[in-house]
């Protein structure tokens, strides 16, 4: 089985459970911005969910003895707006599950979810080119500026989709999250193939 396909069981596991529960989901991380950027190995699969505490019992239960999934992990990180991880067993592939916050970003950016056909996994709901994006830049500046694998997803993105982005949104919430100069710079990286930009030391 390829890397790629042994995602597939614990992928379609966690999002059936969640589809049955009425949970709305979309995949999110490396997955994603390879989707709309530049084709990269990961090992990551990333989900950001709308999960409420009513949600934990019965989302552990549905996934089974098939995983690693702890009722009290998943509860915590429900109740504080956090992340928790479930283990597939057979496969050894992790699941990360970002708990959806209340912040306006947050709301937006999940109302703007699309159905597309990602692989491998098929139809599943994905962000926005734009969300992605941010969500890299916001990645790197939190990674203090050193990541050049993420610099590379930001750059990969914009060479891809950038002509038909929003430019407003993507303005309005990179300045709201404070990250505005990264974007200006990822947009001139991307045409003159310049370095990142680092934070002094």
């Amino acid at each position: 089985m390829t890397t790629a396909g042994r995602f597939l069981p614990a992928f379609g596991s966690v999002t059936g459970a969640l589809d049955a529960l009425g949970v709305g989901w979309c995949l999110t991380g490396s997955m994603a911005s390879v989707h709309y950027g530049v084709p990269r190995a990961t090992m990551d699969v990333d989900l950001v969910a709308e999960m409420r505490p009513a949600h934990v019992r019965p989302f552990c239960e549905a996934l089974g003895a098939a995983f690693y999934a702890s009722p009290e992990a998943v509860g915590g990180a429900v109740r504080r707006r956090g992340s928790f991880n479930v283990i597939h067993i057979d496969t050894a592939m992790k699941v990360d599950v970002f708990v959806l916050g209340d912040s306006p970003y947050e709301r937006e950016s999940f109302s703007r979810r699309r159905r597309e056909v990602v692989a491998p996994f098929g139809p599943c709901f994905v962000p926005s080119p734009e969300d992605v994006l941010l969500s890299k830049i916001l990645w790197y500046e939190k990674g203090g500026r050193v990541s050049d694998r993420q610099w590379g997803d930001v750059l990969g993105i914009l060479r891809s989709r950038g002509p038909g982005m929003d430019g407003e949104y993507l303005e309005r919430w990179a300045a709201d999250r404070g990250v505005g100069d990264l974007l200006e710079a990822a947009r001139k990286a991307a045409v003159r193939a310049e370095p990142p930009p680092r934070d002094e030391p």
